[in-house]
């Protein structure tokens, strides 16, 4: 699978219906700041829910969520004079996340999923509060939430909850580049802050959104990831004259993973035309490093894969609790209005999700630092001791592999699963929950961290490549790359000369992982 780091344009905008969002348009949103409206078919089944909330008020009958009190105290009921403030005391007592706060897109994201999921009609919200969520992104007002907080169950209560203070005037916004407290944030936008009626604020706050978000855009970052793994994989080959015969589709088809077979043909028709990677004579087997590119850098196309599928339900998910559901809203419900308390918001689904997707990526950032010792050891490569040409007085390339090598160690460390462990809260009602956000949030660093690695393999390569040429008295590259290596090598270079003498390599670092993270490899 391709990340399609092209595919970020945002003519058109993206409509919400709570039924068929998808992940480039999360990404769109995100971070190319598309428009967001709501489809008009969803306010229907917004107002339809509604009415159900009305009538259970109208009705006295007590339901959670309603008109009762959260979690242990949800057997106290509450008086009607007394709804607006139970869900205003809900948001501001919930608000209280701490540590590191989420960066703009991410919140951006949980904004548009929670948006979305509200749109799809199953929790009692009255339109016009989405649509509020909906002009926050349209106007660039994000607000300020804190990373840590949630357990995954119920939902994402604590940044939810920051982000929602936001919509009823609290809280703190960025708009315009300016931090604001939250009302003034919206009045600089031409916004008002809503008054909560019964359940909303519980609408709010009670779902995946935020351990989603913020997995999305790390699955998003993953797929570019390793898009540039197989690129650099590919012009590591070249460096090295590494074999073509471990590409062979026949190989690959005998085995049958389709990420596996994919990943072979990818690598074949980046070398394709290529004059300087090899084929079997003298040497009939490359080290594993190499050969076996397709089976490791495939195995993890087919997590993400997995992740993705994973992801693309929750995207369109009803993560609310209660749900509340109009009388024959979908077939096979019952014909009469029903309001049901189960356990959606349990973040379990996606958390073990996120959690293989960090373990799938330290075979990406293992075997490519492996691939860069190989380019940087002269008894591996026959090349020029860390790819300089005045070793000793210079050290060229020595410690960019020590960054690699320890960033590839503290992924491993990452990569602990966070959906094992659990804690009761909510004096023991909540007695198990996913810990998704721990997940979530272990992912992207895993993310970050492993296309830094890729990208300082694509400067060892894109160096090796070039003294390789110049040991064998070959034409200078590009010339004899492959037909998908030399477009990477040029797209490199346009921003990252060659090491001629040594200089600060962090600044040549920083500029390769941003090619990567805009998807310049995934073509």
């Amino acid at each position: 699978m391709s990340g399609g780091g092209g595919d970020l344009g945002v003519d058109g905008g993206v409509s919400i219906d709570g039924h068929s969002l998808r992940l480039a348009q999360i990404v769109r949103v995100a971070r190319a700041g598309a428009a967001v409206s709501i489809d008009p078919r969803a306010f229907g089944a917004m107002e339809d829910s509604r009415r159900v909330v009305v009538e259970t008020l109208r009705t006295g009958r007590p339901v959670y969520g309603i008109n009762t009190g959260f979690g242990r105290l949800s057997e106290v009921a509450i008086p009607s004079s007394q709804l607006r403030k139970l869900q205003l005391n809900l948001i501001l007592s919930h608000a209280a996340g701490v540590g590191p706060e989420l960066e703009a897109d991410q919140v951006r994201a949980a904004m548009l999923l929670r948006a979305n999921a509200l749109a799809k009609g199953y929790s009692g919200v009255r339109p016009a509060l989405v649509q509020l969520i909906v002009e926050c992104l349209n106007r660039d007002v994000v607000p300020v939430v804190p990373s840590q907080g949630s357990l995954g169950a119920s939902g994402d209560l604590a940044p939810l909850a920051h982000i929602s203070l936001v919509l009823v005037g609290r809280g703190e916004a960025v708009v315009g580049g300016r931090r604001l407290p939250g009302g003034e944030a919206l009045r600089q936008a031409g916004l008002e802050p809503q008054v909560l009626e019964a359940k909303e604020g519980l609408a709010l706050i009670n779902g995946t959104q935020v351990l989603t978000a913020v997995g999305a855009l790390a699955l998003w970052d993953a797929m570019t990831t390793i898009d540039a793994a197989d690129v650099a994989a590919a012009m590591t080959m070249e460096a090295l004259a590494g074999l073509r015969e471990a590409m062979d589709p026949r190989l690959h088809a005998a085995r049958g993973h389709p990420g596996q077979i994919a990943t072979a043909q990818r690598i074949l028709a980046l070398l394709e035309g290529s004059g300087l990677a090899g084929r079997a004579g003298t040497r009939v087997q490359d080290a594993y490093s190499l050969r076996c590119i397709p089976q490791v850098h495939g195995a993890v196309r087919d997590a993400l894969g997995f992740v993705a599928d994973v992801l693309g339900r929750e995207f369109n998910a009803a993560t609310d609790n209660p749900l509340v559901f109009a009388a024959g809203q979908d077939p096979g419900q019952a014909a009469s209005p029903e309001v049901v308390s189960g356990g959606n918001f349990h973040g379990h689904p996606v958390a073990i999700a996120l959690d293989l997707a960090a373990v799938a990526l330290c075979g990406i950032s293992n075997i490519s630092e492996r691939r860069i010792e190989r380019l940087v050891n002269p008894d591996l490569s026959g090349l020029p001791a860390f790819l300089t040409r005045s070793g000793g007085l210079e050290s060229g390339l020595m410690i960019a592999h020590y960054t690699a090598a320890a960033l590839a160690s503290e992924n491993k460390l990452l990569a602990s699963p966070a959906s094992v462990d659990t804690i009761p809260t909510s004096a023991n009602q909540e007695d198990h929950v996913s810990m998704g956000a721990a997940a979530a949030r272990k992912l992207a660093r895993v993310v970050a961290q492993t296309r830094t690695i890729v990208a300082i393999e694509l400067l060892a390569a894109a160096q090796a490549v070039e003294l390789r040429a110049e040991q064998d008295g070959l034409p200078s590259p590009p010339a004899g790359m492959g037909r998908g290596t030399v477009t990477a090598y040029a797209a490199l270079r346009e921003l990252v000369p060659g090491l001629g003498h040594d200089r600060e390599l962090a600044p040549d670092i920083a500029a390769a992982a941003g090619l990567v993270r805009a998807g310049r490899f995934s073509a």
